[in-house]
C-alpha cells in the first residue's frame, strides 16, 4: 500500500537531513563576530541618508499604483488570447471585447498624462 510513496519518501527524509546537515556544519564552522561595519544599515553602497521614517512625495505612491493597475490589466491580455485560439466561433465577440478593453485603457494612460501624474519633479 505504501510501496509507490517510498521513492517520495526517502527524497523527503534526503532533503530533511541536508538541511539539518547544512545548517549544523555552517554554525559549528562560522566565527560570528559583531563590528560595527557589520551591523550598520547598508543601501546600495551609500551610507545611510536621514531618518528611514520621512515621508515620501504622494506623486512616488501614485505612480507605484499606476504601475501596478496597467500591469494587472496587461496580464488580462493572456487568457484572452487563450480564449481567442480555444474559441473561434465567437472570435468577432473577442476582438471587439479586446478593442474596447484597449480604449479604456488608452483613455486612462491619456488621462493621467494629461493630469500630470507621470512627469516626476
Amino acid at each position: 500500500m505504501l510501496q509507490p510513496y517510498i521513492p517520495v519518501l526517502l527524497l523527503l527524509g534526503f532533503v530533511i537531513a541536508n538541511a539539518i546537515l547544512m545548517l549544523g556544519v555552517s554554525h559549528i564552522l562560522s566565527s560570528y563576530r559583531r563590528t560595527p561595519t557589520k551591523i550598520a544599515p547598508y543601501e546600495s553602497g551609500i551610507p545611510v541618508l536621514g531618518d528611514a521614517r520621512e515621508r515620501f512625495s504622494v506623486k512616488f505612491y501614485l505612480v507605484a499604483m499606476l504601475f501596478i493597475v496597467f500591469d494587472i490589466e496587461a496580464v488580462f491580455m493572456i487568457p484572452w488570447a487563450v480564449a481567442f485560439r480555444q474559441m473561434s466561433e465567437i472570435a468577432g465577440l473577442l476582438i471587439i471585447e479586446m478593442f474596447v478593453f484597449i480604449v479604456i485603457l488608452a483613455v486612462g494612460y491619456v488621462y493621467i498624462w494629461k493630469r500630470g501624474a507621470l512627469q516626476w519633479d
